[in-house]
Order: structure tokens, then C-alpha cells, then sequence
């Protein structure tokens, strides 16, 4: 039986994503730092093939434990999902370091460690690194200057993983989400934000973690089993609008 290993699994897209990896018959090992979050998520997945690891992307000594965990429950690995993320908004020039820091760590520290950490065993199964980065990494926003760049940072790291470790047999793709229905997006974005981004977007809505998550698993399956090095917006068009699009739209 083939096995993901899904980091930030507690919530939202990682969480919908573990579903779906169970839906396709499945195992699924779930790391977040969050215990308690994590442990009342896997409360209601099939016990017999989900296993949960307490455990920070962003400290060096975790990844290989999660691995070597996995590896001690599954017996292989198949997947690797880079999940985890973290957020912190605020004009550039209010930014502090400690602050950038604190995003870096996880967002691209994490991939960085974790996909490290797994590369013998994702070798041995011949399987798939998917990052999660996000639209931001791909066009500049106001109020996020370290979010976004460590999402592109993200973006090239992928490619990095495509080239280096093709000839193992490991494949590596990043899925860039937009505007998604997750708990975060509905905290700070108030309804005149979301009715701009409806504008923006010619699909005119937000997506849901599962569409997020159905490309996920996708890419991790045989049926992209020659896709590589690609970075891919899953967002409603919004990447490919430009400026004004909205405007002539409506007219």
C-alpha cells in the first residue's frame, strides 16, 4: 500500500489532502506541531491507515525523525507533501527579522529540511515531493513581503528537486493555491477584500481546500508519472488575468 507523508495536516489544505490520499486507498502519515488540532483531525480518519507525528518543519532535528517514524509504520514512502506554512502580514517597511525568520523557517526552511530528510526513502520507491507555495509567490501583494518570497523561494527549490533528483527516479512539483476557503483566509479577509478578489478572478470565486488537494494527489499519482519541475496555480485564472482584466470584463 502506498504511503504520503503530509506536513501542517491538522487543518485545512493538508488536512483535505490527507482525505484524499485515504479516499484513494491510502496510507497517510499527518505531522503538524499543533498535538492536540492534529489528534482531534485523525479522530475521524480510518485509524488502521493514518498515523500522526507531533513534530516543527522548521527545527532540523524533527525531519528525519518523521521520516524514520513513517518508515518504522509504513515500511516505504511514496509521497511527500510540503505543507506546512505559516503568515505574517504587515507593511515592508514595519517588517522586523525576527519576524521574516519565523516565516522562512517553516515555509522554506521546512521543504528545504523535510524533502532532505525523505530523499533515500521517496529513492527506494521511485515517488514524489508536491510543495505547496501560493500564488503569492508567483505575483508581488501589498502587506506580505516575507510570505511572498518564501513561496518563491519555494517555487525554485521545486525546480532544484526536479533536476537533482530526477535520475533517482524522485519526482517534484509545486502547487501554488489562490484565494482558498481556509480558516486563515476567512480570519483576515473582510468582505470588501473578497469581493476584489471575486473581481479578479475570472472563475469569480475562492477555491475549496479539496480542489487544492485533488491536484496534490494527482501529482503524487501514476498518472503524472512524467511530470516534473512544473509549478502549478491552482486558482480560479487569477495568475493569468494581468491588470484591468475585471474592468473589461464587465463591459
Amino acid at each position: 500500500m502506498k504511503t504520503a507523508l503530509v506536513t501542517g495536516a491538522a487543518r485545512g489544505i493538508g488536512l483535505a489532502t490527507a482525505r484524499l490520499f485515504l479516499r484513494d486507498g491510502w496510507r497517510v502519515a499527518l505531522v503538524d506541531r499543533d498535538g492536540p488540532a492534529l489528534r482531534d483531525a485523525a479522530a475521524a480518519l480510518p485509524a488502521d491507515r493514518t498515523l500522526t507525528i507531533e513534530a516543527d518543519v522548521s527545527r532540523p532535528e524533527d525531519a528525519p525523525r518523521m521520516i524514520a517514524r513513517t518508515l518504522e509504520w509504513a515500511g516505504r514512502l511514496d509521497a511527500l507533501v510540503n505543507n506546512a506554512g505559516v503568515a505574517e502580514f504587515g507593511p515592508i517597511e514595519q517588517s522586523d527579522f525576527a519576524g521574516w525568520r519565523r516565516v522562512m523557517a517553516t515555509n522554506l526552511d521546512g521543504v528545504y529540511l523535510v524533502s532532505q530528510a525523505a530523499i533515500g526513502a521517496l529513492a527506494a520507491s521511485r515517488g514524489a515531493i508536491v510543495n505547496i507555495a501560493s500564488i503569492s509567490g508567483l505575483r508581488a501583494s501589498t502587506l506580505r513581503v516575507a510570505y511572498g518570497t518564501s513561496k518563491a523561494g519555494v517555487m525554485h527549490l521545486t525546480r532544484q528537486q526536479a533536476v537533482e533528483l530526477g535520475e533517482k527516479g524522485i519526482r517534484a512539483n509545486c502547487v501554488c493555491p489562490g484565494p482558498v476557503d481556509t480558516r486563515m483566509a476567512l480570519a483576515v479577509h473582510s468582505p470588501e477584500i473578497r469581493a476584489a478578489y471575486h473581481d479578479a478572478i475570472p472563475l469569480n470565486r475562492y477555491g475549496t481546500e479539496e480542489e487544492i488537494g485533488e491536484m496534490v494527489v494527482f501529482l503524487c499519482s501514476e498518472k503524472a508519472s512524467y511530470v516534473t519541475g512544473q509549478i502549478i496555480a491552482v486558482d480560479g485564472g487569477f495568475e493569468a488575468t494581468g491588470i484591468g482584466l475585471p474592468a473589461l470584463r464587465r463591459s
